[in-house]
C-alpha cells in the first residue's frame, strides 16, 4: 500500500484529469511552463487568447507586431495588479482598444448555444509540484489553473505519513511568503486550500503567522470534521465536487466576493465555506423544482458565517 503523499496527489489529479465528459475533463499541466516573475502559465495563456479570440488576437498582433505576446502579458499582469484576479475574469481586459475574455461563464438558459460553446473553451489545468518563487526553488504540491491563470493552491499532507492537515496549515504560515506574486492578495490565487485525507481547511489571504484558516468540512455527528466515505478518502468531496468545472466556475461566477469596509478601506476577499455552498445551491435547485415563495429554515452553529 503506498501511503506516500505523492501518491495522494496522484489519485486527486487522476479524478480531475478523467471525470466526467471531455467538455469538463482537467489538462495536465507542465510545471516547467509556470512563469515565476508573472505567476502564470504564460503558454496557457497565449494559447487560450489566440484560440477562443482569433480575430481580436490578429488586430492586436497588428497594432504590437512582434512583440504582441511579450506586450499581451505585460498588460494582463498590470491589470490582475490593478484590478485583481476576480474582476479580470469576470470582466476582461482591453489591450489599446481591443477586448479579450480571460473566461466564459456559464449562461443562465441552453438556448444560446454560441454561449455554451465559448463556456466549454474554458480550460481547467491540474499543475503538481509548482516552483513558484524567485527567491528559492520551493514548490507547491498542486496548483488549479484556468485558462492559465493561477486560482487554487493546494497543500496536501497525508497521516500514514506522521503528518497532517495541521502541518499544511503550518506550512502555508511559515513557509509560503505572501509577497510572492502567486500568493499576493487577490492578485493571483483566489483561494487556498490545506488538506489531508480527513480535514480541509483554506484561507483567501496569506499573512504569515497571522493567516486565518477556516475549516472547509462537511461537520460530522453534531459536530466537526468529515463523515467516513466507503472505499475513498473522506476529503475526495474537495475534488469530485468543488473542483469540479461546473461547480468552480460557478464558484468564481457567483460566489467569491470582494467586500470593502467603509471605515478603514481594508478589502476582504469571501470563498464560501462548505456549507454556506451547499444551502445556497440547495435552495435555489428546490426553487427550481417547486418555484418561489416557500420559507426555508437555516439552521447552523453560532459563528458558522449564516
Amino acid at each position: 500500500m503506498d501511503t506516500t503523499e505523492r501518491r495522494f496527489e496522484e489519485e486527486i489529479e487522476y479524478v480531475l484529469l478523467n471525470s466526467g465528459e471531455v467538455k469538463s475533463k482537467y489538462a495536465k499541466g507542465n510545471p516547467k511552463n509556470y512563469n515565476r516573475e508573472l505567476a502564470m502559465d504564460t503558454a496557457a495563456v497565449l494559447d487560450f487568447i489566440k484560440s477562443t479570440q482569433s480575430q481580436e488576437w490578429s488586430l492586436l498582433t497588428k497594432r504590437h507586431g512582434a512583440l504582441v505576446e511579450q506586450n499581451f502579458l505585460k498588460r494582463l499582469d498590470n491589470e490582475l495588479k490593478r484590478r485583481g484576479m476576480l474582476d479580470v475574469l469576470r470582466h476582461g481586459i482591453d489591450d489599446t482598444g481591443v477586448s479579450f475574455k480571460l473566461s466564459y461563464f456559464k449562461p443562465g438558459s441552453t438556448m444560446n448555444k454560441s454561449a455554451i460553446e465559448s463556456y466549454d473553451m474554458n480550460r481547467l489545468m491540474i499543475t503538481r509540484q509548482v516552483h513558484y518563487s524567485l527567491d528559492n526553488n520551493n514548490s507547491l504540491d498542486t496548483v488549479i489553473f484556468l485558462n492559465g491563470l493561477p486560482i487554487v493552491t493546494i497543500e496536501l499532507k497525508n497521516p500514514l505519513t506522521g503528518q497532517t492537515v495541521q502541518n499544511a496549515i503550518a506550512q502555508y504560515k511559515r513557509d509560503r511568503n505572501p509577497r510572492e506574486k502567486l500568493f499576493a492578495f487577490k492578485q493571483r490565487a483566489l483561494v487556498h486550500f490545506a488538506v489531508d485525507t480527513d480535514e480541509i481547511y483554506m484561507t483567501t489571504k496569506l499573512n504569515g503567522q497571522d493567516t486565518i484558516l477556516l475549516p472547509f468540512n462537511k461537520g460530522w455527528n453534531d459536530g466537526a470534521g468529515n463523515p467516513p466515505v466507503e472505499g475513498d478518502y473522506k476529503t475526495s468531496y474537495l475534488w469530485k465536487e468543488i473542483l469540479q468545472k461546473d461547480s468552480l466556475m460557478d464558484i468564481i461566477q457567483r460566489f467569491i466576493q470582494i467586500k470593502i469596509d467603509e471605515n478603514t478601506g481594508k478589502e476582504t476577499l469571501t470563498f464560501p465555506r462548505f456549507h454556506q455552498l451547499k444551502v445556497v445551491r440547495r435552495l435555489v435547485e428546490d426553487v427550481y423544482e417547486n418555484g418561489s415563495g416557500k420559507n426555508y429554515l437555516i439552521q447552523h452553529s453560532a459563528g458558522s458565517g449564516k
